[in-house]
């Protein structure tokens, strides 16, 4: 499946999954595509990431990506498993480079004009801002959008249905990154009728703040 960026931002919000037990993933997929958020980031900080993706990647109607990418390995053990798009917490050109070389949209941490001038000379226009809560926040995002007016952000890190507005008002965040919707301790337990539920929350919201459109 080809992907693009607007495929991955299209419902504003990603999902940021942490998948212990591979055994998870199918019920975490059937939850989020229920929930009407068939979207979802699967993090390589378990040894249970690759698995999933591929079980996720596999229903076919989940366009599923990999987070937490920090190697050039991970970038091909991803994209051999499914994933369609990669997403990286800091900015390494070889990572970048080699998701390019594969196809694939690759989201790359940049939260400084430095960084972010580095993530243009290897040719992307959007970025992830991570961590959001940590590097200014909205704040942060309505400064760096002067200067760098043709980029779009994509913050990650401490966003949550409470402060959710304030970064997609902002016309250079297209989506968000978050997890409370797929918060980790159900996954483990296998709560994905919670899942779901938190899921259909989360897009109610989105609709509320966007006027039904995605």
């Amino acid at each position: 499946m080809s992907v693009t960026l607007a495929d991955v931002t299209r419902y504003r919000i990603v999902p940021v999954v942490v998948v212990n037990d591979v055994a998870n993933a199918a019920g975490l997929g059937a939850a989020l595509v229920a929930g009407g958020l068939p979207v979802a980031e699967v993090t390589f900080r378990t040894a249970a990431a690759a698995d999933t993706i591929k079980i996720l990647a596999e229903r076919g109607d989940i366009t599923v990506g990999a987070g937490t990418v920090r190697s050039v390995a991970q970038v091909d053990q991803a994209v051999d498993a499914g994933a369609t798009f990669i997403v990286s917490p800091g900015l390494r050109a070889d990572i970048v480079l080699r998701a390019q070389e594969a196809g694939v949209p690759v989201l790359p941490g940049a939260v400084t004009p430095s960084e972010i001038l580095q993530a243009e000379e290897l040719g992307l226009k959007s970025v992830k801002f991570f961590p959001a809560n940590v590097y200014g926040g909205a704040a942060a995002l309505k400064s760096l959008s002067a200067p760098f007016g043709d980029i779009s952000f994509i913050p990650t890190g401490g966003v949550s249905a409470a402060n959710l507005a304030e970064f997609l008002v902002l016309p250079c965040v297209p989506a968000i990154g978050g997890s409370w919707m797929v918060p980790a301790k159900a996954v483990d337990n296998g709560e994905f009728d919670k899942v779901e539920t938190l899921t259909r929350d989360a897009m109610s919201l989105v609709a509320e703040l966007t006027g039904g459109h995605n």
